[in-house]
């Protein structure tokens, strides 16, 4: 069965290519005669159309059975620690606030405690 599948599937980007072949001789011709393009052909429309179902068909029964997405068993083996942990909400004391002119620490004393020349020396 998966053999047919693949087989499909070629067939399906061979009629997609061909589509596209036709869609670019059907633009080429227009443009030959000096006709204005309006649209494409409905049979090259249909055929590209037709070719991308059959690919996408076949795909699926190809790539074979889905699994079932289940938060509540990955939730089981968490602690509720590790489920407000969200790293996404850390903050970071960095150099960066120094480039900014506008920036005023909150507490300079503090700050200058814990990271100033004199803390380092201690």
């Amino acid at each position: 069965m998966a053999f047919f599948s693949k087989l499909q599937i070629l067939l399906g980007f061979l009629s997609l290519l061909h589509a596209a072949y036709s869609a670019a001789q059907h633009r080429a011709y227009l443009r030959i005669t000096e006709q204005e393009f309006t649209q494409l052909p409905i049979d090259i429309v249909f055929q590209a159309i037709a070719s991308l179902l059959l690919i996408i068909y076949n795909i699926l029964q190809v790539v074979g059975e889905f699994k079932e997405i289940r938060a509540a068993v990955d939730l089981q083996a968490k602690s509720w620690e590790t489920l407000s942990n969200i790293p996404s909400f850390y903050t970071f004391n960095h150099r960066g606030k120094a480039l900014s002119p506008f920036y005023e620490p909150l507490n300079p004393e503090a700050y200058d405690r814990v990271y100033g020349s004199d803390a380092l020396q201690e």
